[in-house]
């Protein structure tokens, strides 16, 4: 795939020579490839190979030209080398970086994921006082088909024409999204607004003036009078007797011009808009959602690997508080959460907090992610760059405020634009990525991982994703890796981002002295332990534990309280990752800490509330050894010395069925008895009545 590269009328001191060495590959230097030399791009692409274009400022023009070129069959790709790094203070030093970018340009394009499709009519619910659903109706009724759910006549009431279907009522539940919503409510106003004319003979016959402009009878005002009753006898709109009655329709697009809406998470379904009476951008966004729509299917989920529920117990919940889009929620039934692909918008949130890796991010998958790091870092390294610092931020706001802070940089001298050692990464949202893909990207050569953050992320993906890095920051920190590694950027424009550079320097890092050659895996825990094997084995302490923060850590032991504990094993039985284990030899509770994601599902099953979490990570051997966390003596049954239960947990039966009087005698000795033994002295007892020798009186 052959690349041109372009100074933009020179003004990027770029180097032909470096960076075709790093990409081996030998380079032309153009400064007007879009004007004068566009010649050079028409000859690229009748070559018949793909072409890289290391340009996104004319990318419209290139495709233009590639379609209007007779002969070319080229596939263009487009990469961004300007704002990112031509132009900066420090442009001179940026080949590396640029080296790096032009490399990962070139990896494959990965596979296509599974998609989730919706389908709308144009079917429309605008609810909201009649005057105003009405106006925003007229904007909209030429492409969509509308109705109306009224909320009263609102100041200027309904025009008399009726335009519309109107519903009215009041509201219990809307659910839904793109294609497939529907709403509930109960009518139970004595006017049938099918049935009625608006011929506005009850508005006049009213004494209260309990009607209004709605056509609706406001129960409030109402004295009985019933003079509306006879004024509408011939239409027959008006019924006091009728029967509330719960109704239900469904509804491609809802508008909702409520103070108080229908749905108030972060992320709102597709489909669905709030509209305030001035913002036109949403009527042009609802007019454009009719016909076939597809998105990415952004999560994967393993319900082996689940550890949110076991026996009846909730663990682990994290996936549900984080996301902003109410997609996750509880399956009791089944055990396990349900994730609504309709309703995601691939934050990737929850698979960040995951601590099993049950939840992957497809979009892009893991391993592609990894790819794509682990050539950045190495192409950057090789074409001599030095602690290199990862930006992830994401494709839409966040590369537009990088673009800006280049521009900046042109215009300011103050500004620096973005640092020659940043190599920022895009992808589709910052919440995507957790501390197994950044603890990978240290291994592989990076010494600082950033994540820039717009407005366009919710509260909680800021806290969860600040969580995660107080980890990965325990970690590094503790295996003595000096200096700040991970961090969180907020900025709403690129004024906010002058001072990267300078904030680079004092957060400055160490790394490793080796990159790590191990890719990224699509299992989030093989990928962390890889990870982690690097890092230890490169690091200057090695302690034999690291005390991790308690939030968010995914790595840990349990600690018992051995007087507590009575050896039933029901813990053994909710373990999700095998991490608790038994001994079928033995009484014992064994324990692998490498596999305990602390999920906390032992402790909520532990009937003696002997368990508790201990988040650390463990450098030595035992880590990934079954260690016996509790044994007690056996108890053998009194019939025929068989051990069939711990001393422990029948003494501690019998002391509190001793007073019990089902369990006296031969009944309590049954109690120290195997159960062979139990079903034998049932039967041979001869003070036992059998069920077959009761006869009725």
């Amino acid at each position: 795939m052959p690349t041109l590269i372009c100074d933009c009328n020179q003004t990027m001191p770029l180097q032909p020579q470096a960076l075709g060495e790093a990409l081996h590959e030998n380079l032309t230097l153009h400064s007007a490839l879009c004007r004068r030399q566009v010649g050079a791009f028409q000859k690229a692409i009748l070559s018949g190979d793909d072409v890289m274009v290391a340009c996104t400022q004319e990318k419209r023009l290139f495709a233009e030209i590639g379609q209007q070129t007779e002969g070319a069959s080229s596939v263009i790709r487009f990469v961004n080398i300007r704002e990112t790094g031509g132009w900066s203070k420090d442009a001179a030093q940026a080949s590396p970086k640029i080296a790096a970018l032009l490399a990962v340009a070139h990896l494959p394009e990965a596979e296509p994921v599974p998609t989730v499709s919706y389908s709308s009519t144009g079917r429309l619910l605008i609810i909201g006082e009649l005057d105003a659903a009405e106006r925003a109706a007229g904007l909209l009724s030429d492409t969509l088909d509308v109705t109306l759910f009224s909320l009263g006549a609102g100041r200027d009431g309904g025009v008399q024409e009726r335009r519309y279907p109107v519903l009215a009522g009041k509201i219990q539940n809307l659910t839904g999204w793109l294609g497939a919503f529907e709403l509930k409510w109960q009518c139970s106003n004595p006017i049938d607004l099918d049935l009625c004319t608006r011929c506005n003979a009850c508005v006049a016959a009213c004494p209260e003036g309990a009607i209004g402009f709605d056509y609706q009878i406001d129960s409030s005002l109402c004295k009985s009078h019933r003079a509306c009753v006879k004024a509408c006898a011939v239409a027959g709109a008006i019924d006091f007797s009728r029967e509330p009655e719960g109704l239900s329709e469904s509804f491609d697009l809802v508008l909702d011009l409520r103070a108080k809406p229908a749905f108030t998470q972060h992320a709102l379904p597709q489909g669905y808009f709030r509209w305030d009476g001035h913002d036109s951008r949403t009527l042009l966004q609802l007019q454009a959602l009719v016909g076939e729509f597809e998105k990415p299917r952004f999560v994967v989920y393993k319900q082996k690997l689940c550890a949110h529920s076991r026996n009846e117990k909730i663990g682990c919940t994290a996936c549900i508080d984080v996301c902003s889009a109410s997609a996750i929620s509880s399956e009791r039934g089944r055990q396990q959460i349900v994730v609504n692909a309709n309703l995601c918008v691939g934050c990737g949130a929850c698979t960040t907090v995951c601590p099993s890796g049950a939840l992957g991010y497809s979009y892009p998958r893991a391993g592609d992610q990894g790819t794509k790091i682990k050539t950045l870092l190495a192409t950057y390294t090789r074409a001599g760059g030095k602690q290199a610092a990862l930006l992830l931020h994401s494709q839409e706001a966040g590369s537009r405020l990088l673009g800006d802070l280049g521009r900046l940089a042109r215009l300011d001298p103050a500004t620096h634009g973005v640092p020659a050692r940043v190599l920022p990464v895009a992808m589709w949202h910052t919440a995507s990525t957790g501390l197994e893909l950044w603890l990978s990207a240290i291994a592989h050569g990076a010494s600082q991982v950033w994540l820039l953050m717009t407005d366009e992320e919710a509260l909680q993906y800021t806290d969860a994703v600040r969580a995660q890095m107080d980890v990965a920051q325990a970690i590094l920190s503790g295996l003595g890796y000096q200096g700040e590694h991970f961090r969180l950027l907020h900025a709403r424009d690129a004024r906010d981002l002058a001072g990267l550079d300078a904030d680079l320097q004092a957060a400055s890092a160490q790394g490793v002295a080796k990159s790590a050659g191990f890719s990224v895996l699509a299992d989030k825990r093989a990928t962390l332990e890889l990870a982690l094997d690097h890092l230890v084995a490169q690091a200057a302490a090695q302690p034999e534990v690291i005390a991790l923060p308690a939030t968010g850590s995914p790595l840990g032991a349990l600690a018992i309280n051995r007087d507590a504990c009575t050896l039933c094993l029901s813990c053994v039985n909710a373990c999700p990752a095998s991490a608790l284990q038994d001994n079928p030899q033995a009484p014992q509770l064994k324990f692998i800490e490498k596999n305990c994601v602390q999920c906390g599902l032992c402790i909520k099953t532990c009937p003696e509330k002997a368990l508790s979490l201990v988040p650390q990570l463990r450098l030595t051997a035992q880590r990934k050894e079954a260690i016996v966390l509790n044994e007690l003596q056996p108890y053998a049954c009194v019939r025929c010395g068989k051990p069939f239960g711990t001393l422990k947990a029948i003494e501690s039966m019998l002391g509190k069925l001793a007073g019990h009087a089902m369990f006296q005698g031969a009944a309590a000795d049954r109690l120290k008895m195997c159960s062979d033994c139990r079903v034998i002295d049932i039967y041979s007892a001869d003070n036992e009545i059998a069920i077959n020798d009761i006869r009725q009186a």
